[in-house]
């Protein structure tokens, strides 16, 4: 007889509990996700209502593919990727949103002429958000967007209205991907220096004669014939003047100056916080940017110190005392930020131009101007209402 232990154990056991956990699926991993799924559910009502109405030919096309974007979204939103989850986010970010973003603009094609009407300011405002002032889909959905409002919509306003928004999100991708690349680009510098820095490390471990960071500021006693020779992890007194300081180098000299580095780093990357401001873009742009600081500051501090221990620098060729060498080392790493702060203005600059409004090409949305305004005037120059600023 099996016993209710043995029994739980069982394959079929095991397949209900598979198939129980399918029923139930664990909360999404991160934020974007759930944000994606609540509208990948809302967008599936959608398509149900439209289901519901009398079928055509094209209704059925237009739903088959709606209904295909959307199982693709969903599919992108719960994949997992396994081993290769850390850098498999964008991934998984980009074909949760483009397919949720045409879904949108197929689902346009399929609503009543209400309720597209209903949605002409949403596709206007998109439009102005991501498209070219001088864009023709802009410029003529503007021209159309009073005879729309009042109801005189026609099959050729619904096309370009889904055509336009069409634009606007392959235009906001396009934003979006020069954020990510950007990213990326960080990110890969961040890794190359933190392994330049790491290298650095191992190699005055292993040698730490060839790269020494000693000093002899032959600061002894008076009429003494020994001098004082200082290094970064030590200080050592009364020495033979025969004693070549780097013979008293230790392994871990350039490790105690990168970490100095570093924490000047630090200091720094505490102080640009005020500057940060949050966003609603994706790939944490600002992120990437701040930790580049800390291996940069890590190799400055080394480049500093070893550039004084050349007397590359006037007047400090002789350091005192091994804290005075750890402090160079702090202020040269605080002093990466001189090179990183115009990586942080690329950086917020990129940020800036997602979604940026530009100038409506009329004042059509305020009553600011006729559509015979619209455009340009004979000469080549702006007619008057085109560059009106929409609030």
């Amino acid at each position: 007889m099996v016993t209710s232990a043995a029994a739980g154990d069982n394959p079929w056991a095991r397949t209900r509990r598979r198939l129980a956990a399918a029923a139930h699926p664990r909360p999404p991993r991160s934020p974007w996700r759930a944000r994606a799924l609540t509208q990948l559910a809302h967008l599936d009502v959608q398509l149900a209502r439209e289901e519901a109405k009398p079928p055509s030919e094209d209704r059925r096309v237009l739903i088959e593919g709606t209904r295909a974007h959307l199982r693709a979204a969903g599919a992108a939103a719960h994949e997992t990727f396994g081993w290769r989850r850390p850098w498999s986010g964008s991934t998984a970010r980009e074909g949760v949103w483009s397919n949720l973003r045409t879904a949108e603009v197929l689902l346009l094609r399929l609503v009543s002429d209400d309720e597209a009407v209903g949605r002409v300011d949403e596709v206007m405002a998109m439009a102005e958000r991501h498209l070219d002032r001088r864009d023709p889909r802009r410029a003529r959905l503007a021209k159309r967007l009073r005879p729309i409002l009042a109801g005189e919509m026609t099959p050729s306003d619904r096309e370009l209205m889904a055509g336009t928004l069409d634009s606007s999100y392959k235009a906001l991708d396009a934003e979006l991907a020069r954020v990510r690349s950007l990213r990326n680009i960080l990110w890969a510098a961040t890794f190359a220096v933190l392994i330049g820095v790491a290298c650095l490390a191992i190699y005055g471990w292993v040698f730490p004669q060839s790269l020494s960071l000693c000093f002899a500021p032959r600061n002894g006693p008076v009429g003494s014939d020994t001098i004082d020779i200082v290094c970064p992890s030590a200080d050592y007194k009364g020495r033979s003047p025969s004693v070549v300081p780097s013979d008293l180098a230790q392994p871990q000299d350039i490790l105690c100056v990168e970490i100095a580095g570093l924490a000047g780093a630090a200091l720094t990357v505490i102080a640009s916080l005020r500057r940060i401001r949050g966003t609603s873009a994706p790939y944490m742009l600002p992120l990437a940017s701040t930790v580049l600081k800390f291996p940069t500051g890590a190799l400055s501090g080394f480049l500093g110190v070893l550039l004084i221990r050349g007397a590359f620098v006037p007047g400090l060729s002789d350091l005192d005392s091994r804290a005075q060498v750890l402090a160079w080392a702090a202020v040269f790493g605080a002093a990466q930020q001189v090179v990183t702060r115009l990586v942080d203005d690329r950086a917020q600059m990129t940020l800036s131009e997602v979604g940026h409004p530009t100038a409506a090409p009329s004042g059509a949305r305020t009553g600011a101007a006729p559509d015979d305004d619209l455009g340009e005037a004979p000469d080549g120059r702006a007619a008057p209402g085109a560059g009106g600023a929409v609030h």
